[in-house]
């Protein structure tokens, strides 16, 4: 983990004792125009050439601004002509300040970066902020946000259902475009929950996170399922309307005729697959899951669990309002 807050700057307070300063007739105006011409950037004049123009600065000599010793030696006007020490009547105090103080749009904010580690998944993360930013108790004027990659995946988490529904509404009206029928396109998507829960169990037990591309490939799969089932219903609609057969004669018929083409064309997906899911390579804990949902052996005990790379950092952002 790491944070881009920079508290450790070294900062010294000025406090002036207005009663002192008043008995010895300096104004609070006058200390502060003479600590503006000490250590600010008054502008004084300019300076006139043929070609350019020089901005003339006051300030005290580099070598007294790098000390806070120096305060010791700068001498504030009275009112009366007098110069009074400004260790006369104000003390310094040493503290800590911010160096830096970074923005997210109008607010002070801060960022926590954070990374994995092996074995954990960006959920587990992420559920684990939530959880201590609730045991905390952040006031209402206090702001949190995920970015980086643990925002992609709040946005992937949200949108997932609705991708898998999409996809499912699809297959259902060109289905039922092709079979002109409300009824077929169901049965044809009755093989979906079976396919389903094999993808996830694939990567649950090779301990792969279910991220965008995992979907992707979980698409691809309910295509390649409904791909066998319209092979089957196509022949038994066929057995069924020309030979006079009933449908559990037709269906069985299209069971046995259609075993070797549906094998023939799920081997070939799932071997296709077999490079992603054993590559090793730059970028393969990406392409791994595409693979998951069809090769199991992908989780062999050479391989490791999916997590992101270490230039891939997620971030926390806690806002300040007010």
């Amino acid at each position: 983990m790491a944070s881009d807050q920079q508290n450790d700057g070294y900062q010294v307070d000025i406090n002036v004792d207005r009663d002192k300063a008043s008995r010895l007739n300096v104004l609070p105006q006058d200390i502060d125009n003479t600590l503006y011409d000490a250590f600010g950037q008054r502008q004084i004049s300019i300076i006139f050439t043929q070609l350019n123009q020089y901005r003339v600065i006051l300030e005290v000599l580099p070598k007294y601004q790098q000390n806070p010793a120096a305060l010791a030696k700068i001498y504030v006007k009275s009112s009366s002509g007098q110069l009074v020490p400004l260790s006369a009547f104000a003390t310094m105090t040493p503290s800590t300040a911010p160096l830096v103080i970074m923005h997210q749009g109008q607010f002070p904010s801060a960022t926590v970066s954070f990374n994995l580690r092996e074995g954990y998944f960006l959920s587990d993360a992420v559920h684990a902020v939530q959880k201590a930013q609730s045991a905390i108790g952040l006031p209402d004027t206090v702001q949190s946000t995920f970015s980086g990659s643990a925002a992609e995946f709040q946005t992937s988490l949200r949108s997932e259902p609705w991708l898998i529904l999409a996809a499912i509404v699809v297959v259902y009206i060109v289905l039922g475009i092709l079979y002109e029928s409300y009824i077929h396109p169901i049965t044809i998507l009755s093989s979906l929950p079976s396919a389903g829960v094999g993808a996830l169990l694939a990567l649950n037990i090779c301990q792969i996170d279910f991220s965008m591309v995992a979907l992707i490939g979980i698409v691809l799969l309910i295509g390649i399922v409904q791909k066998n089932a319209i092979m089957m219903i196509d022949f038994a609609l066929d057995a069924e309307r020309s030979q006079n057969l009933p449908p559990e004669k037709s269906i069985y018929q299209a069971c046995l005729l259609r075993f070797r083409p549906i094998m023939m064309t799920t081997m070939a997906a799932l071997l296709g697959a077999v490079p992603l899911a054993i590559e090793s390579g730059t970028g393969s804990e990406l392409r791994r899951p595409l693979a998951s949902p069809w090769w199991a052996g992908s989780c062999s005990p050479s391989s490791s669990p999916s997590t992101p790379p270490r230039s891939s950092t997620s971030t926390w952002t806690v806002s300040a309002a007010g």
